[in-house]
């Protein structure tokens, strides 16, 4: 029974599918209902496709009509990609987002394996299927995204009727804290993995601080020694990417030439490399006397270019980062007497030329990071040691309750989880989680 809910004293009736009328209670048709049929009847929702769950579980992809613009609710529509995976109305929810697009195939989130229950998952505004307006991305911002979901919670809860819990990953580990701030009441908590909160941009020091540490020197001074020797043999390697162009159809209308989308790839390689490597991967970062195909190759399977191909999946994201969420910053020292396209530090050089752009703001994200600090409660963040998003993180204050930040060891930003915790932490992440979803011993 959610903790929302306890003070109703005919609410244990209603969860049990029971309707008091005058005395006993008697069966409720609508509670009695097919899950399907009760999810469909919610306005707004329409069926796409239902698959079996991986263990049982009954999984439904489906659309929900949303406002393209949440302060206009009578205004234009979109149809927003949606996810449920079914395993009981008893059980608690979690809520997750990637920030990105929705998984279309049955899948368990780490929190939805702990708690044994359901999971909505939603795909976030702009991306995937879930576009408003193709050419309008001026209601791409946190405050639009809670608001999608704060809707789709209120649609749902009358049927998932026990605790729900927010979460998510990286960016969408990010969205699930925004969408709590704006809305706490909503959910019971949250655990978001490795979700940064870069609250100044232009502040390079936690990541310069992380880049020059991680790892081995070896491997350091490997990874920058490439970038410097991809970027000296700029004539051969901007040849190889124009007939890798001239083969594959790229084109490179957003970073504006073939020559800035080649220097994209060293200019990320430190930062790409640690997010989803190990220092046992270090044995495979080319020589500076590799050949120059040699090191081209180990470019594009690490960091790859930044073709419109490769970037026009994820470019919403570029917009927002442009706009609202800012981007890691970090210095290049090592490499700044060979750049020639600086602007390419910054997200705005990887939205499209037609895209208007709006001044840089990212009070908001300021003011939700504060929020975690000074007045949260029951937040769990997890980052990784080994990865370079975790370098600024969200923070726990004297003001927040059963707010929690922890550090995986040896972890990178793929690898995360609340088993790679230290065996402390992990007890107390767990045994948190569990108790905001309401579930005791005897309910496990």
């Amino acid at each position: 029974m959610s903790l929302r809910r306890r003070c109703l004293t005919g609410a244990i009736a209603l969860a049990a599918g029971f309707t008091l009328i005058g005395g006993p209670a008697v069966a409720d048709p609508v509670q009695s209902a097919d899950i399907k049929d009760r999810i469909l009847a919610i306005p707004g929702v329409s069926l796409i496709e239902e698959k079996p769950g991986p263990d049982g579980e009954r999984f439904f992809l489906l659309n929900f009509t949303q406002p393209v613009d949440h302060r206009d609710p009578d205004g234009e529509t979109f149809e927003q990609r949606i996810s449920i995976l079914h395993t009981g109305e008893e059980r608690p929810t979690v809520f997750w987002t990637n920030g990105y697009f929705i998984n279309p195939n049955p899948a368990v989130s780490e929190p939805t394996q702990l708690l044994g229950g359901n999971e909505v998952g939603m795909e976030h505004r702009f991306f995937g299927e879930s576009v408003p307006d193709p050419d309008d991305w001026s209601t791409l911002d946190i405050w639009q995204s809670a608001n999608d979901q704060h809707r789709i919670y209120q649609a749902l809860d009358d049927i998932y009727a026990e605790e729900w819990i927010s979460s998510g990953r990286s960016r969408g580990g990010m969205v699930a804290t925004y969408y709590r701030h704006f809305f706490p009441e909503d959910m019971a908590g949250t655990v978001a993995y490795v979700a940064p909160s870069i609250t100044d941009r232009e502040d390079t020091e936690p990541y310069d601080a992380f880049l020059n540490t991680v790892g081995t020197p070896e491997c350091r001074d490997a990874l920058a020694a490439l970038e410097r020797e991809a970027l000296e043999r700029r004539d051969e390697m901007v040849g190889l990417h124009a007939a890798w162009a001239e083969e594959t159809g790229a084109t490179f209308e957003t970073v504006g030439s073939v020559d800035a989308s080649f220097e994209s790839g060293p200019n990320l390689l430190r930062w790409q490399f640690w997010q989803v490597n190990t220092t046992a991967d270090c044995a495979d970062i080319p020589a500076t006397t590799a050949t120059s195909q040699e090191i081209y190759d180990y470019l594009t399977a690490t960091t790859g270019f930044a073709s419109d191909q490769e970037l026009a999946p994820t470019q919403p994201h570029y917009y927002h980062a442009a706009t609202q969420l800012g981007n890691p910053l970090y210095s290049v020292d090592h490499i700044a007497d060979l750049l020639e396209y600086p602007e390419l530090m910054y997200s705005a050089a990887f939205v499209p030329p037609n895209v208007e752009l709006p001044a840089f703001d990212n009070s908001a994200v300021v003011a939700v990071h504060n929020w975690v600090r000074d007045e949260s409660e029951r937040m769990l963040y997890i980052n990784g040691a080994d990865d370079p998003w975790s370098a600024k993180p969200f923070e726990a204050g004297a003001g927040s309750e059963e707010t929690y930040v922890m550090t995986a060891p040896d972890t990178n930003h793929v690898g995360i989880s609340i088993d790679r915790l230290a065996e402390d932490d992990r007890a107390l992440a767990t045994s948190s989680l569990l108790e905001w979803a309401g579930l005791g011993d005897a309910q496990r």
